[in-house]
């Protein structure tokens, strides 16, 4: 009796392992793209701005976006100008001018949008050939990125990489990766589509982990 009691808790063992074996990488599901259509246009540092005031084009110039977020206006001084949408930069100064100029009409255009190059980047860090900040482009996914990194390094624990991607709330949020199946195996169901601001993170090998 104590013979078949012990063989069926073996056979209990042996299919619960199983299960585990075959389970999914926690938070592997497809990561939520967010819309990247829904946020308007915000001046960055860097920036060059077209501000045109009508029938007045000595208060009209281009004008680039001080470090401190700022810009400099003739008859106002400092502008605060970083963050801020181009509608309402504009209506900023046409306020501050119309103290000074009769009945201002005020244009804001962003010219040179070099800020959004950054926020529209793409990373790959840790263990890769070689590590990688480059911009997004369509139809971008996990494996181009780790690819024009060089792939992953033979310190590399590739089934725990991790995809971190901002989420609406400001922070982010991460979903597990395994390139050893997507480089090696020809797994794609965590070869997620990337969106503008992705972080790709391969981390190294870890003997408590038993990966060395």
């Amino acid at each position: 009796m104590k013979t078949v009691t012990r063989l069926l808790g073996l056979a209990a063992m042996l299919v619960l392992f199983a299960g585990c074996a075959s389970a999914p990488l926690a938070g592997n599901g497809q990561p939520p793209m967010m819309n990247l259509e829904a946020e308007p246009y915000r001046i960055g540092i860097g920036d060059t701005l077209s501000i045109h005031v009508w029938r007045n084009p000595e208060l009209s110039h281009n004008i680039v976006v001080r470090p401190d977020g700022a810009i400099s206006m003739p008859l106002m001084g400092d502008v605060s100008a970083e963050n801020k949408r181009p509608e309402e930069l504009a209506a900023e100064i046409r306020e501050a001018l119309g103290e000074l100029v009769r009945n201002p009409e005020v244009t804001v255009m962003v010219t040179s949008p070099v800020s959004k190059e950054y926020r529209d980047r793409v990373r790959v860090t840790g263990q890769v050939g070689s590590q990688l900040s480059i911009n997004h482009r369509s139809g971008m996914t996990v494996l181009d990125l780790v690819l024009q990194a060089g792939g992953v390094t033979d310190f590399a624990a590739p089934k725990r990489a991790q995809l971190h991607r901002m989420t609406t709330a400001g922070g982010y949020a991460s979903y597990r990766l395994d390139l050893d199946g997507i480089l090696n195996k020809g797994d794609m169901s965590s070869n997620f589509l990337l969106q503008p601001g992705d972080v790709i993170s391969v981390p190294r090998k870890q003997l408590f982990r038993g990966e060395l």
